[in-house]
């Protein structure tokens, strides 16, 4: 066998060098391409020049829900302080965040219910593994509220990969809680887990009603129609494959998870997406439009928040979507979407909440700022 030359062993180490440069640039840029939004605020570009969007406040920490208490007043979700905050609403300005909840663990969902007869006020508040509320005692605002006893509905619930999302109001005093699973693709050892659960917020008792449902961030009820969740797919699978849904629940059903795949998109037993969306971008938060909005759509058009992803080459997602349910006969649950992208060029948008007054407003992760759109 003979042996290198000078001149060749010189070229090979070269070629090993230029190999080793080209591993760390795109480790490099891989890494640049994940931490940038963090770093760049967003410069959102609207699609439809009548739409308007303005940000109208910041300082929220790392915000994953928004839930209007009032015309006034916001509350949010901020992980970044383990803390639900409140800003006050007067004259299209928002005054500073006040913390009026703390030391949570990863709060991703809160909610304030009344019982008008009664007049029983209550805030719940999703965290990792458990699910619990506050009876609001007395006061007018939230900066006001004198909270009872700290009250567990559900706890000990497994986390992982992901964990307890938003809380929901459902029909006739029951609330819908949303469970992500433990992992990327696996059997879950906690029932509980991957599902939507259902609470009766009179008894406290709740039941699992969809399962199957691998990270299901946000949904809402639609009249006529019924509840509407996103769910996200798998990662590891492709750039192409698989795409995020959007469901209508039923009562006990199966959403494939963690069965699906390319082969089989839609495993024996399983209800299969009224919608889907660019695969690994991330559609999490969504609301109903009201009638009394000025914004594009119908009765029953929903927005949703597309947050983007680090499983693939080319990014995805960092937008604003609409959504409108269409009737369709030749699909099982006789719904299907139409999407329309609304926003782009965002960084990482998440919670999203319309105003009574038919303003959306939804809120940058990375950067703690609230944006509306008119």
């Amino acid at each position: 066998m003979p042996l290198l030359s000078r001149g060749d062993d010189i070229q090979s180490k070269n070629l090993i060098k230029i190999g080793a440069l080209i591993i760390i640039l795109i480790f490099i840029l891989g890494i640049l391409r994940e931490v940038s939004p963090y770093i760049f605020k967003p410069e959102p570009s609207v699609i439809d020049d009548e739409i308007q969007i303005e940000e109208v406040a910041s300082g929220l920490g790392t915000p994953t829900c928004i839930f209007w208490a009032s015309e006034e007043w916001l509350l949010v979700c901020d992980t970044s302080s383990q803390s639900i905050l409140a800003l006050e609403l007067s004259d299209g300005i928002f005054s500073e965040p006040r913390t009026i909840i703390s030391n949570l663990n990863n709060p991703h969902g809160v909610l304030l219910w009344e019982d008008l007869e009664s007049s029983v006020k209550k805030i719940f508040v999703s965290q990792a593994g458990s699910l619990n509320y506050w009876q609001i005692m007395e006061g007018d605002t939230p900066l006001e509220w004198e909270f009872g006893e700290l009250e567990t509905i559900v706890e000990g619930v497994a986390t992982g990969n992901h964990q307890q999302n938003a809380i929901s109001e459902g029909p006739n005093n029951t609330l819908f809680w949303h469970s992500g699973s433990t992992c990327n693709v696996c059997i879950e050892e906690d029932e509980r887990s991957a599902t939507i659960i259902e609470i009766d917020i009179l008894t406290d008792n709740y039941t699992v009603i969809a399962t199957g449902v691998r990270n299901s961030f946000d949904g809402v009820w639609v009249p006529e129609i019924g509840y509407i969740f996103t769910d996200n797919g798998h990662d590891w699978s492709g750039e192409s494959y698989p795409p995020e849904e959007i469901n209508l629940l039923e009562y006990g059903g199966f959403y494939g998870w963690p069965n699906v795949t390319e082969e089989n998109p839609n495993p024996l037993g399983s209800i299969s997406p009224i919608g889907t969306y660019t695969p690994h971008s991330s559609v999490n938060g969504i609301d109903l439009r009201p009638e009394n909005s000025t914004l594009p759509g119908g009765e029953h058009t929903l927005y949703a928040t597309v947050f983007g992803s680090w499983n693939t080459v080319i990014p995805v997602g960092k937008e604003i979507i609409r959504i409108d349910l269409i009737q369709n006969s030749s699909y099982s649950q006789g719904w299907e979407v139409e999407i329309t992208v609304v926003v782009e060029e965002l960084a990482t948008p998440l919670p999203l909440k319309f105003h009574p007054n038919g303003d959306l407003y939804f809120a940058e992760y990375a950067h703690g700022t609230l944006y509306r759109l008119t």
